[in-house]
């Protein structure tokens, strides 16, 4: 069973930072990616950033520099730490799982989070 719990979302000023948080179990870490999606009213999902068990990521050109991703494999929690928001950054955040521990960009997420949302202000 693979269940994840996103928390950590919030209202901030543009400029702000917020830190995400999803909680997971340990078998999830040690045999899955692990990814954060995000999704505003009307456009497509995106896929932000993702991180393989060897704990390379990789970013999306709108996170790059700005945000990071990462896994504490003591805690079974992943992170995604986001500075220098922008209002574009606005969204719904998810984080998502996938079988397999690399080629983390191309795998099939099967389990999601019921997200939480992001929102940033001019």
């Amino acid at each position: 069973q693979v269940q994840l719990a996103e928390s950590g979302g919030g209202s901030v000023q543009a400029g702000g930072s917020l830190r995400l948080a999803c909680a997971a179990s340990q078998y999830t870490f040690l045999t899955h990616c692990m990814a954060w999606f995000r999704q505003a009213p009307g456009k497509e999902r995106q896929r932000v950033a993702v991180i393989g068990t060897n704990g390379r990521t990789l970013y999306a050109d709108s996170a790059q520099g700005r945000f990071i991703i990462s896994r504490d494999n003591a805690k079974t929690t992943l992170y995604l730490q986001m500075n220098s928001l922008k209002p574009e950054d606005t969204a719904m955040y998810y984080c998502a799982a996938a079988p397999g521990g690399d080629m983390c960009y191309i795998r099939e997420y099967d389990y999601w989070g019921q997200g939480t949302q992001v929102t940033v202000s001019s």
